[in-house]
């Protein structure tokens, strides 16, 4: 399969600027295409998912894929999709966030097969104001420039507006496009659906500056993505889905996954893994008849998480999962206690009580599951109380050997209802 008909079938391609001449482009191998990514977190989110797959996919297709990080865009702001004007960054803040991305990006792209990363600080920055205005301003008619979405929404806004600097982003990103097309061939911007419009002003202006020679430059975008319930991809209820471990745990990254709509599973198996279509189909059907089973999104949280954290997170993030739905939570692996439990209601009590030990019949109104010591009496005399995952007696005493990891005491009644005790 092709690398444009893989996207297709991946529901990975948005839009082109000219397919057919573009598909005949990437028949020939090596070609060298690019994606760029805006420094304005030290790290990457599930979100920048999309492009860095499609470099990965364009380079298992045979060419030669560039990341590019926005050192000096980074500086400005891209306008595209914001309806208000960005603060602007430090530049130790920006150099911090390209390093941190850099990080990010080594683990998905093979840079010691072929691909690129560059910093586009290297060459904006030699550039003069006086060599913008000369070089790229004169190839850009304003006429055209605020016909664009993201320049007219906010000049539509009374309120907003835009500045000159944001305003003058897309020059600066289609010079990238020329400069890399110039320096390392680069004949391909990929980007999200957002993007069209710079990649097209980057394509033109090379163009432009070849003056009538035949120099080929394509773009090529991916969709918008939505969930099902049409809110934006790439964040849970706690926020951004990160790609960084101390960002987004391992666990969390992988509870993320597995709790992914059936109505977007099939999308996500096709557009983040590299399973092969036959697999993806024969995963649909199963989870067609057997959906309670949920084996497409635990297929797609191994793949996923595996990826980006590597084969021992998935072992621990499964181990913990079965630990804490059996009800062993001793069996959860300290490194990720923590994040399994992190949404379970918790109090903060003195381990120094836990040396005379502490009756479970007192603690319990102190905790979210009982409001008084009746009821406390109540569920313990029934066998609905737990600790640890084992059934409590009414004269339960807690002490330093009920501890998970030397800090915690995890009491639950009934099924669902948790409560975490911490001791320090």
């Amino acid at each position: 399969m092709s690398f444009i008909d893989e996207l297709k079938w991946r529901g990975a391609l948005h839009q082109t600027t000219g397919e057919e001449a573009l598909r005949a482009h990437l028949a020939t191998p090596g070609r060298v295409g690019y994606c760029g990514f805006d420094p304005t977190a030290d790290s990457l989110t599930v979100g920048h998912l999309v492009p860095i797959i499609m470099l990965r996919r364009f380079q298992q297709a045979g060419h030669k894929p560039v990341a590019l990080i926005g050192g000096a865009t980074g500086l400005i702001g891209d306008p595209s999709g914001k309806d208000a004007e960005r603060s602007l960054q430090t530049r130790e803040i920006v150099e911090a966030n390209v390093a941190g991305q850099r990080r990010v990006l080594e683990r998905f792209i093979d840079f010691k097969a072929g691909a690129t990363l560059v910093n586009n600080a290297d060459w904006l920055q030699k550039l003069s104001f006086i060599d913008v205005l000369r070089t790229i301003g004169k190839h850009f008619s304003v006429n055209a420039m605020i016909q664009r979405d993201s320049v007219r929404t906010r000049l539509e806004s009374r309120e907003q507006g835009i500045s000159y600097t944001e305003f003058s982003y897309m020059l600066l990103q289609a010079y990238d496009y020329l400069h890399l097309h110039k320096t390392m061939n680069v004949t391909l911007q990929m980007a999200g659906s957002d993007q069209f419009g710079n990649i097209a002003s980057g394509v033109d202006l090379i163009r432009r500056e070849a003056q009538g020679s035949s120099h080929e430059a394509f773009g090529l975008t991916a969709p918008l993505l939505l969930r099902a319930d049409g809110k934006k991809f790439g964040k849970s209820e706690k926020g951004a889905v990160w790609l960084s471990a101390d960002r987004t745990s391992a666990y969390a990254f992988y509870q993320f996954w597995i709790n992914v709509d059936d109505a977007d599973v099939g999308k996500y198996l096709k557009l983040f893994t590299f399973l092969g279509e036959e697999e993806i189909t024969a995963l649909l059907a199963g989870h067609e008849k057997e959906p309670h089973k949920r084996d497409a999104q635990r297929t797609l949280a191994r793949e996923m998480t595996t990826l980006v954290h590597g084969a021992e997170a998935v072992r621990v993030a499964e181990s913990a999962s079965s630990a804490l739905f059996a009800g062993d939570v001793r069996a959860i692996d300290a490194s990720v206690f923590e994040d399994v439990l992190a949404d379970v209601p918790s109090t903060q009590h003195a381990r120094s009580e836990l040396d005379a030990g502490v009756s479970l019949l007192e603690l319990l109104p102190q905790t979210s599951l009982v409001s008084s010591k009746r009821e406390a009496r109540q569920f313990l005399e029934s066998g609905a109380v737990a600790v640890n995952g084992d059934k409590a007696a009414l004269d339960t005493r807690l002490t330093t050997n009920d501890l998970v990891h030397g800090r915690a005491i995890l009491l639950k009644r009934g099924k669902k209802n948790w409560h975490l005790t911490r001791w320090a």
